[in-house]
């Protein structure tokens, strides 16, 4: 069974798939189209709700057949919140996602970083891609419960100040002036880079901010603004804010193909300011978005907007990145072991020592998963962990592997592997002897790690 991590993603089996999410949470459901926004009130399942075509939610238990959706259905995303309304979930034990099949085999579970004041957590979606359907793992919380909902889906939830329970939501069509509504993560990426003029003035007012902060100015570089500009006319086009486009070409992709190598990137996906100050005021006001905004770490950035023709709604993509150079994937990687080892020398195991070969396999595979638009252990051609390491020269007995994608550093991943029992079996069997490490960005995720282990 894998083990999913923030932003990992994985195929589905055809037929119906049962989502139970044990604990003290009540779970629901969101079914949107390709617009991301629900059509109407049958497209929200919850407690006083429990069924649409091809949803059933039963207690803790969510049952999903996606041959049955409504027509026009692409994306079913699985929500919690507390059983207690308004008890924060980070006075609540870890929430556990666990899928299976038709026939109850477990297909994958994923258990996100612990929410702190989140009082809504948008845990994972399942989503058409081609014929198929995958799930992603998201682990995305809101502080101000379902009002966060509401901004991202469209939707109106009136909550009755008694226990009664809340009505179900009706669809906003348009609202003036919306407030700002944002996906933005930061992840750890690739090549040179010039500058560019900046009529807007936004450089001035990101680097004036970042300089308050102590954080070293960034350069405008004309590939990052290419692909935030492509990217930013796909989302007005398909009138909502999303990592990929209709054509399933993630930011991440537009950056690569624009011909930028990164170790590090960040992204500002925002609709609803109108001018470059309006955007950095939202920013700045933003935890995570300021986060972004404000890493040290970051070099470069492009920032685009676009807008919708039929709503007029003002789309933002501002993209933050710093350029890939051998000696920082090096470096990457070597924190990568150092951090590894770290936590087997607490765990009272000697440390594992670099393999070049094993080395040359795991970096041959977070390659190749970026270059074919996969994320699995098993390669499209059927390989396995052990065949790609014998293949790289390696003759050891033993061979284990953990692969991630989307986090933006190595401590990130390891702290991500760490919390998820099968990876951090990995890390911590004592058979294992040596270590490789590959990492590669541009793919659908943005980054993708992999770990290989031999003894």
């Amino acid at each position: 069974m894998n083990e999913l991590v923030p932003g990992g993603n994985l195929p589905l089996p055809g037929g119906a798939l049962t989502l139970r999410v044990p604990g003290p949470f009540d779970v629901s459901a969101l079914i949107t189209d390709e617009s991301g926004k629900v059509g109407g009130d049958a497209d929200f399942v919850f407690y006083n709700q429990p069924t649409a075509p091809g949803a059933r939610l039963r207690d803790d238990t969510l049952t999903i057949d996606p041959a049955r959706l409504r027509a026009g259905a692409a994306r079913v995303t699985v929500v919690i919140s507390p059983a207690d309304p308004g008890a924060p979930l980070g006075r609540l034990p870890a929430p556990t996602l666990h899928v299976t099949n038709t026939g109850g085999q477990p297909v994958t579970r994923f258990t996100p970083p612990r929410p702190q004041r989140e009082t809504v957590l948008l845990l994972a979606e399942l989503y058409r891609r081609g014929t198929g359907w995958k799930v992603r793992a998201l682990g995305q919380g809101y502080a101000d419960g379902l009002a966060g909902i509401a901004r991202d889906f469209g939707v109106d939830l009136v909550e009755d100040a008694t226990p009664a329970p809340a009505p179900a939501p009706a669809p906003v069509r348009s609202a003036p002036a919306p407030a700002p509504r944002s996906t933005h993560s930061t992840r750890p990426h690739v090549g040179s880079t010039s500058p560019t003029t900046d009529p807007t003035g936004f450089l001035g007012l990101a680097n004036s901010a970042r300089a308050n902060a102590g954080s070293p100015p960034v350069a405008l570089d004309p590939r990052l603004t290419s692909a935030a500009q492509a990217h930013a006319s796909g989302m007005a086009a398909a009138g909502h804010l999303s990592t990929e486009s209709r054509d399933g070409t993630s930011v991440y992709q537009r950056v690569s193909q624009a011909g930028y190598a990164y170790l590090t990137i960040g992204e500002h996906l925002v609709s609803g300011p109108r001018t470059p100050a309006e955007f950095v005021d939202y920013c700045l006001r933003t935890e995570k978005a300021r986060q972004t905004l404000l890493e040290r770490d970051f070099t470069h950035a492009g920032i685009a907007q676009a807008v919708d023709p039929r709503s007029g709604d003002v789309y933002w993509t501002a993209l933050w990145a710093t350029p890939l150079i051998a000696a920082d994937l090096a470096r990457t990687a070597a924190e990568v072991v150092e951090l590894t080892n770290a936590e087997r020398a607490r765990a009272g195991l000697p440390a594992l020592a670099v393999d070049p070969l094993l080395t040359s396999a795991a970096q041959a595979h977070s390659t190749d998963m970026v270059a074919r638009a996969f994320y699995s252990h098993t390669s499209p051609d059927g390989s396995q962990p052990w065949d790609r390491a014998a293949a790289a020269g390696s003759r050891r007995r033993t061979i284990g592997e953990n692969i991630a994608c989307g986090q933006r550093s190595a401590a990130e991943v390891v702290e991500g592997w760490m919390n998820s029992p099968g990876h951090r079996a990995n890390i911590l069997k004592p058979d294992f002897t040596h270590i490789g490490i590959g990492f590669a960005g541009g793919g659908q995720n943005g980054t993708y790690w992999t770990q290989l282990f031999g003894a």
